[in-house]
């Protein structure tokens, strides 16, 4: 590999955006990361210039121009960039003129979306939040497990011994509570089955997931769908899919109170990581809703088993939902304001060897 190729190799695996304007500011050239930022590919943004490309950030512009015009580097820390697709991102930026580039008047863009930053720091507070779940989860259901058994069985010794009828329905309570609370112990326990993985269609998974939620819940509550339908088959098990994806979109309609909308839609995204490993390509699955919000006190510990703003909430679907996902080596990240509440399972493309 020459010098040539082991810079283009460089350019292409950067998880900055790096663009080239000309002598005129119109781009030149741009990475894989910097159309990933503007979500959209790179034929559609070359020769454009710099206003068409940010409309309305005219600072941002005429700084750019000063620059170019002056010679002068600069950078800009925790910049509000608005793109010319209409969304706004915080960034930083590091402006050089190219002083060495093929023609004089070349100037270079780096661009750090601080999200990437925040999204690692949030994924190791998840990873951390499903350690912990998976350790408590455990712990839980054997301290009530063995316990239960007895607590049922002693019931139903007593219920034979008693003449009263009156006296055996406090019975049939207590045995009628025991097997409610081993159907918790068995939800508890339940995402650490194997998955039994194929290859599957995603939105043949959301629309039985819609359909099903759909009939359970008012008229007032609308699900709509945004779906992708380029995104290709996934190998995975789609009974635990339909799990994780049901905990999170009934959890969705119990936040909007009997009115309300719920949008289902399917994206891919390029260079994604998890964990410890890129993904070249992963399918993103949102599920939005228009509700009061998560409180601000407890977004950052919803995945934690026993976390619950209902008050005949279990505090379990979200941690099993996440488990669910971290078995198809994916992640769920929410994102919540009032009125926009978004929960993003994330789930690698890669076939597996």
């Amino acid at each position: 590999m020459n010098q040539t190729e082991i810079s283009h190799c460089i350019l292409e695996n950067l998880n900055t955006a790096v663009l080239l304007f000309d002598d005129c500011l119109r781009l030149q050239s741009i990475n894989p990361a910097g159309e990933i930022l503007f979500e959209i590919s790179a034929r559609h943004l070359l020769g454009q210039s710099i206003e068409q490309l940010w409309p309305d950030a005219v600072d941002f512009v005429s700084a750019l121009q000063d620059a170019h015009r002056d010679g002068r580097p600069f950078n800009e820390r925790e910049a509000p960039l608005r793109l010319f697709n209409g969304k706004t991102t915080t960034v930083n930026i590091t402006v050089t003129p190219a002083l060495e580039c093929r023609q004089a008047g070349e100037l270079l863009l780096e661009i750090l979306p601080m999200e990437h930053q925040l999204r690692i720091a949030r994924e190791e507070s998840l990873q951390d939040q499903y350690q912990t779940s998976k350790a408590l989860v455990r712990g839980l259901a054997h301290e009530i497990k063995n316990p239960l058994g007895g607590l049922r069985g002693a019931a139903q010794l007593l219920e034979q011994e008693l003449g009263d009828a009156a006296l055996r329905e406090y019975t049939q309570v207590i045995i009628a509570e025991a097997d409610r609370l081993q159907q918790l112990v068995d939800r508890m326990l339940s995402p650490h089955t194997l998955p039994r993985k194929r290859q599957i269609n995603l939105h043949e998974i959301l629309e039985r997931v819609r359909l099903l939620v759909q009939a359970e819940v008012a008229a007032t509550i609308t699900i709509e769908r945004d779906y992708d339908p380029s995104i290709p088959d996934i190998h995975a098990d789609p009974d635990q899919l339909v799990q994780a994806l049901l905990n999170i979109v009934r959890n969705a309609t119990q936040s909007l109170h009997e009115a309300g909308q719920i949008t289902l839609s399917t994206r891919t995204q390029r260079k994604f990581t998890i964990g410890q490993r890129v993904h070249k390509l992963v399918a993103r699955i949102d599920v939005s809703d228009n509700g009061p919000g998560i409180a601000a006190d407890m977004i950052h510990s919803i995945f934690y088993p026993m976390v619950t703003g209902r008050a005949n909430g279990t505090g379990l679907g979200l941690p099993i939902a996440q488990s669910l996902v971290k078995q198809h080596g994916g992640l769920i990240e929410c994102t919540s304001r009032p009125g926009a509440t978004t929960f993003s399972i994330i789930l690698p493309l890669e076939s597996e060897v």
